[in-house]
């Protein structure tokens, strides 16, 4: 562009937690948001601290992960929310299809449709409207093209999966097809579940690097396309077909991060007499040592919110115990949970763990163990049975344990009884942090765990080589 067409401002919002990116775009002091997750505010607060008016929300398609902050965010600033036509929206919106223009300052603004990850799915053109060239700035891309990757196929169910691979498989040429120096700027990226596949974790990137690094750019027909897309896709959480219901009928509005009180020892005894769930967010040896029976360990990173919802009946009432800080953990954990829909948080446990304990109410605890104690019990046969939570693709491509049972963690709920009666578990993961949800799973069930805290599955598998307990190249025995 010349330097009466600068690039548009620009504001990149990664999620963590969710793998995904929004946008705030800016010309001449106006803006748009592109894909917003329901915690809107925060966005708000930039374009406002910018002095950006931002007059629309866009949408490239019916999320399946997160809960939209469109409505938030027309509630707070009369933004008028674009969506796709064909995305069964409720709520009041201007629908958008193929050819959809919008202007904003100096630019233009124009749908594409591009189906594959979802049916409805649109990616937005940014073009510069006074520029004299057709060519486009920028494109987002939504959950389509992303970076060394696409946006997965399967989460509508099987029998639309071949459907929409063969429209994502042309979604993705159409793309390339587009100027190299094209920014790419998706919504999904590394960390989601919505991706098919490893991704690159850089959050943008441009036509040029996808036609030179991306895997699924040239393949010769939709038969590969589908094979190499969905061939190294992971599981994806049980709450995803929650997700669009309540997109498509429009998410109430909160304004702001919810207010959860406090509760003693005693109330919170109350609640879980009636049948509320306690969600332990500390960290997996404190939980090992002391907690409340019964109680699911998911540890305060940036998948509790997805565990918790995978892991639980989605939405039910549920009480909280958090680590220290306690003010910032809470509002962490509390931002995650109302990202996905979790409207019933009972409370949070006031004083945390020592108040229950000081209550002298009942305590479960569960051993910890080492890599080394892993290895040892399966090496001589006389340690406890194994039990892997990882993905299936993380057995196939990082390695079996060999004679470990494999139950992936969000099966576990339903496999329980085949697990009883063993005398004892080792339970072990990738890292630490998956084998801690199933550890209190099983305890909570009355089955005997002792779980493999520091370390994962890949240094069992080291270990046992190095002892000679051989594996094959797929950590077989």
């Amino acid at each position: 562009m010349t330097p009466a067409h600068r690039a548009p401002d620009l504001e990149v919002f990664e999620t963590q937690g969710l793998g995904d990116a929004s946008y705030l775009l800016a010309s001449e002091g106006e803006a748009l948001l592109l894909d917003p997750q329901r915690d809107a505010w925060r966005f708000l607060q930039v374009a406002q601290r910018r002095g950006w008016r931002v007059r629309h929300v866009l949408e490239t398609h019916v999320h399946n992960d997160y809960v939209s902050g469109a409505i938030e965010t027309r509630a707070a600033t009369g933004a008028e929310i674009v969506a796709p036509a064909r995305g069964g929206y409720a709520f009041a919106h201007r629908p958008a299809d193929e050819g959809t223009e919008l202007e904003l300052g100096a630019l233009r603004v124009v749908a594409r449709a591009t189906p594959g990850h979802t049916p409805e799915h649109l990616a937005w053109e940014v073009h510069a409207a006074r520029s004299g060239t057709t060519d486009p700035w920028a494109v987002f891309t939504g959950g389509s093209l992303l970076v060394g990757s696409a946006g997965r196929t399967d989460l509508l169910g099987p029998e639309r999966t071949a459907e929409l691979c063969a429209a994502q498989f042309q979604t993705l040429r159409r793309l390339a097809a587009l100027p190299s120096r094209t920014r790419i700027l998706p919504t999904h990226g590394a960390g989601s579940f919505c991706v098919a596949g490893p991704t690159d974790a850089a959050r943008v990137t441009s036509v040029a690097a996808e036609r030179a690094s991306n895997p699924l750019l040239g393949l010769p027909d939709a038969a590969a396309f589908e094979l190499r897309l969905l061939g190294s896709a992971g599981r994806y959480p049980a709450y995803y077909p929650r997700m669009a219901p309540i997109n498509r009928a429009g998410p109430p509005v909160l304004g702001g991060l919810p207010q959860v009180p406090g509760l003693s020892a005693d109330g919170v005894a109350a609640l879980v007499a009636r049948g509320v769930g306690v969600v332990d967010a500390r960290d997996r040896v404190a939980f090992a040592a002391a907690h409340v029976p019964g109680a699911l360990n998911v540890e305060l990173s940036s998948s509790f919110g997805a565990y918790v919802a995978w892991l639980l009946e989605f939405d039910g009432p549920i009480v909280i115990v958090v680590p220290d800080p306690v003010g910032e953990a809470l509002e962490e954990a509390i931002l995650q949970l109302i990202r996905i829909g979790w409207s019933r948080i009972e409370g949070v446990m006031a004083g945390g763990m020592a108040a229950w304990v000081a209550a002298d109410r009942p305590v479960s605890s569960y051993p910890v163990a080492t890599v080394a104690d892993v290895a040892a019990g399966i090496a001589s046969g006389t340690g406890p049975a194994v039990v892997d939570v990882r993905q299936p693709t993380e057995w196939r491509d990082e390695g079996e344990i060999p004679g470990a049972i494999q139950v992936f963690v969000a099966d576990l709920p339903g496999r329980l009884d085949e697990l009883r009666g063993r005398g004892g578990l080792d339970v072990v993961c990738k890292s630490g942090q998956r084998a801690a949800m199933a550890a209190s799973l099983l305890d909570a069930a009355g089955i005997a765990v002792r779980l493999l805290a520091d370390g994962g599955a890949p240094e069992v598998i080291e270990a046992l080589q190095r002892a000679g307990r051989g594996a094959g190249p797929l950590g077989r025995p």
